[in-house]
């Protein structure tokens, strides 16, 4: 466990120094002398691209962590259970209305969206439900999210609202600045606080709740952890990079079999493998052989799609 979380840690390291220096312009890491012009677009652009990268990957890969282990659902992903997108609309009506000049209110319309999907979700689907009941839930509250947002798109009071709206929906960390870390690190650190406490919960929870009352746990208290914790970090997430999907469910499952299959033992490798992709990912986009940078949340889509099917036709053949 702890080689695992050493072996992710020094990739995520190794790969910061890639997301540092890559792009269409290679900027050695020698350039950070002050006395190198070079250094101000490390400074400036690179590093704070970098980090809420990071900040980001983490809050998704360790939010679809604790769903799945909530849930008890291998499927579970922030992306899938309209939790982004009920984030993603509370961002889209702060565009909508002008608020986003005022660097709190984005993020504040977002964590408003988050907790109102997630406490729908636990609502409409609760713990025990079925595999089915929890994908349609999550696809009712995606279809909901997703036409409002449309509505906002095709009301827009001007064409450059509406323009806005749509690039920052598709999700990217293109022109972020050292604002956006600051908004975004206090309210990840707390969510991923708060969603770090309820791992031995989540390993009750798998005995059953009942099982789980038994020993002591509050499910009240810890689906009120779980809410709060992850309109956090996806609200912090959503504001700050706009809609990335699929880390929250390809994640999980490439450290499970390598962390075991307790909930909390997932939850630390989760994370930093989060971080690790998505870094990953925007060194990736940045590199594209295209005459504009491939958007990061397009290029997340086109790597989860598949993943999701494989999931699914994995999961059909241990039923059949």
């Amino acid at each position: 466990m702890t080689r695992l979380n050493l072996g992710l840690l020094v990739a995520l390291l190794l790969a910061a120094c890639l997301s540092v220096a890559a792009g269409k312009v290679w900027v050695p890491l020698d350039a950070w002398s002050a006395a190198d012009p070079r250094s101000i677009i490390i400074v400036e652009l690179r590093l704070p691209r970098m980090i809420l990268g990071m900040l980001v990957g983490a809050a998704l890969g360790l939010s679809g962590a604790v769903m799945q282990g909530y849930l008890r659902n291998p499927l579970a992903d922030p992306g899938l259970f309209g939790v982004s997108a009920g984030a993603a609309f509370g961002a889209v009506l702060a565009l909508y209305f002008g608020y986003a000049a005022q660097i709190w209110l984005l993020p504040a319309f977002a964590l408003a969206g988050a907790a109102g999907t997630m406490g729908l979700l636990a609502v409409i689907a609760g713990r025990s439900g079925s595999l089915i009941l929890f994908t349609l839930a999550g696809m009712i509250l995606t279809s909901i999210a997703g036409s409002l947002t449309s509505l906002a798109i095709s009301l827009a009071p001007t064409p450059f609202v509406s323009s806005q709206i749509v690039t920052w929906l598709l999700g990217a960390l293109t022109d972020r600045s050292w604002d956006d870390v600051k908004v975004a690190l206090p309210l990840i650190l707390l969510g991923g606080a708060i969603l770090a406490t309820t791992g031995r919960s989540l390993d009750a929870l798998t005995l059953g709740e009942q099982a789980a009352r038994s020993m002591g746990v509050d499910p009240r208290r810890l689906q009120l952890a779980v809410i709060a914790g992850i309109a956090l970090t996806v609200g912090a997430s959503v504001a700050s990079a706009g809609v990335i999907g699929f880390v929250g469910l390809i994640v999980p499952h490439m450290v499970r079999p390598l962390a075991g299959n307790r909930p909390s033992a997932i939850l630390l490798p989760s994370a930093l493998g989060g971080a690790l992709l998505l870094t990953l990912a925007d060194s990736l986009v940045r590199l594209a052989p295209t005459v504009s940078e491939l958007r990061l949340g397009i290029a997340m889509s086109m790597l989860g799609g598949p993943f999701f099917l494989y999931l699914l036709l994995r999961m059909r053949r241990k039923l059949a």
